[in-house]
This record gives structure tokens, C-alpha cells and sequence, in this order.
């Protein structure tokens, strides 16, 4: 049987498994104290609240992703990977919760996320707030993949690659609503899920695109800035012509704009295909360059 399994590896496994499990009950606690006034088990259980729900589960999503990166990083030896796994992990809880106010503040600057979440139950604000969370889980596992030599090296490099991931994130997003024919604002204030889950898609596909501009080996910050100017560059171009492409494509016959604001009840099907287009696009650039 030792032919087979290696009792050291596995109990390595077991020690990586349950420190990721503490690290999300750490998250769970964090969350909670940062929105003292949300009862949650009231906006679950109570209230029924989807939008809520969507945002939450957005956040677990995020937090298992950063979980994914602290384990799948550079491995030294056991202890230092257990020791390397917590700080990052409880790190990456508290950056995934700034982030998340940051982006609640500048990027739909109109009216305040979370409200229209707890108060409104707005559905297309949980869905963005969602795709939020997720799309910085994704700058943060693209941060914690490489090699360091010291933690200290290491933390500073994850702090300005989510720096600069979210300043991408964010201007990414102001240039996506510039071109858009209709005030994403208005759209998810009036409670159109259709809209919201289109610009959820375009802020995952904005977060995939950083995530692998950041993936690559460090070898310095001017090549960093670089690859992720570029990277970015070229996701903003291609975006609005996949619009385009899924207009023609997935929906023959019929103008996503028009499916998702022009008619009396917005057709959440089209807010989908719209969403699928962009990270569909964002996939494909990932793997083209």
C-alpha cells in the first residue's frame, strides 16, 4: 500500500484542506463584522432576498478562489506553506472586502450598491456585486501565483498587483459604460436584471483579462505594466466587437440593446448572452496571447 500512497504527502494534503476551511470560516466572521447592520441569516432564510444571496455567494466564490491561490502557489515546506497560506488568505479577505467598497464608490457612483441590495432587494446589484468580488478573487490568484523571497517581497508584490488590478478594473468599467447607448445607472436603479447580469459579464471578462496579464513570471514592474496595459487595451477593443459578433450570432434577427432596455420587461436571456459573450471573448484572449 506505501507503493501507492505516500502518508506524508496526504497528511501535507489533509493540513492544506483544513487551513483553507479555517480561512473561509475567518472570512465568514469578517464579513460579518464589517456589515454589522446586515442580519444575514434574515436576508436568507426571512426575507428570501436573491439579490442578497447573490452577492454573497459571489463573495464565498471569490474567497474560495483566493483559498485556491494560496494553495496552489509556490510550495516550500510544510509549515511555511501553512504559514504562507493564512497570511495571504486572511489578506485576501480583507482586500476582497475593500475592494468591494472601493467599487461600490467609483465604479456606479450613482447610487450605493449595498442599499439597493439590503433595502431594494435589486437583483442586478447583486449580480454586480457578485461579479465584484469574483473578478478581484481573480486578480488576487493571479497575484499569489510565483515565487518570492520573503514574505515580505511576497505580500508587498500581492498588494500593488490588486492595486493595480482594480485601477484596471475600475477604468476598464468607465470605458465600458462610455460606449454603451444606455445609462447602465438608470438601467439597475429600476431594478433591470437583464442589464445588471450584461455588466456583471463585462466586469468578470474586464477581471479574467488582468488576472492573466498578472500571471505571468515576475520580471519587473515596467514589463508588468506593459503586458497589463496592453492586455487591457486589447480586452476594451475586442469587447464591444464580441458585442457585436453575439448580436449577429447568438441572436439573429434581434438587437441585444433592444431585448435588454427597450421593451416593457427586460429579457434576462439576452442580459445572459450578452454576459456569456464577454467572458466567452475574454477566455479566448487569455489563451490567444
Amino acid at each position: 500500500m506505501e507503493k501507492y500512497i505516500n502518508i506524508i504527502d496526504l497528511s501535507h494534503s489533509l493540513g492544506y484542506t483544513v487551513s483553507g476551511l479555517i480561512i473561509f470560516i475567518i472570512g465568514k466572521i469578517a464579513y460579518k463584522l464589517i456589515h454589522p447592520k446586515i442580519n444575514i441569516q434574515q436576508e436568507l432564510v426571512d426575507k428570501d432576498n436573491f439579490a442578497f444571496i447573490l452577492s454573497y455567494v459571489g463573495y464565498f466564490a471569490a474567497l474560495i478562489i483566493v483559498i485556491g491561490g494560496t494553495i496552489v502557489g509556490e510550495s516550500y515546506d510544510f509549515a511555511t506553506d501553512i504559514l504562507l497560506i493564512f497570511a495571504y488568505g486572511i489578506l485576501g479577505i480583507v482586500l476582497l472586502l475593500i475592494a468591494a467598497w472601493i467599487s461600490n464608490k467609483l465604479i456606479l457612483t450613482k447610487f450605493d450598491l449595498k442599499k439597493e441590495i439590503i433595502a431594494d432587494k435589486n437583483e442586478g446589484s447583486g449580480i454586480i456585486e457578485a461579479a465584484i468580488y469574483i473578478a478581484n478573487g481573480l486578480i488576487l490568484y493571479g497575484a499569489l501565483i510565483g515565487e518570492s523571497e520573503t514574505l515580505l517581497s511576497g505580500i508587498t508584490t500581492f498588494l500593488i498587483y490588486w492595486i493595480i488590478g482594480n485601477f484596471v478594473l475600475i477604468i476598464a468599467s468607465k470605458i465600458f459604460t462610455s460606449w454603451m447607448s444606455y445609462d447602465i445607472h438608470t438601467e439597475i436603479e429600476n431594478d433591470n436584471v437583464a442589464a445588471g447580469i450584461s455588466f456583471a459579464g463585462a466586469i468578470l471578462a474586464i477581471g479574467i483579462i488582468t488576472m492573466n496579464a498578472i500571471l505571468d513570471p515576475f520580471v519587473n514592474w515596467t514589463t508588468t505594466l506593459v503586458d497589463i496595459s496592453l492586455q487591457t487595451v486589447l480586452g476594451c477593443i475586442l469587447l464591444p466587437i464580441i458585442r457585436l459578433f453575439a448580436d449577429k450570432i447568438l441572436l439573429p434577427g434581434r438587437k441585444l440593446t433592444d431585448e435588454i432596455v427597450n421593451q416593457e420587461k427586460p429579457n434576462i436571456g439576452a442580459g445572459l448572452i450578452e454576459a456569456f459573450a464577454y467572458v466567452a471573448a475574454a477566455i479566448l484572449i487569455t489563451w490567444s496571447i
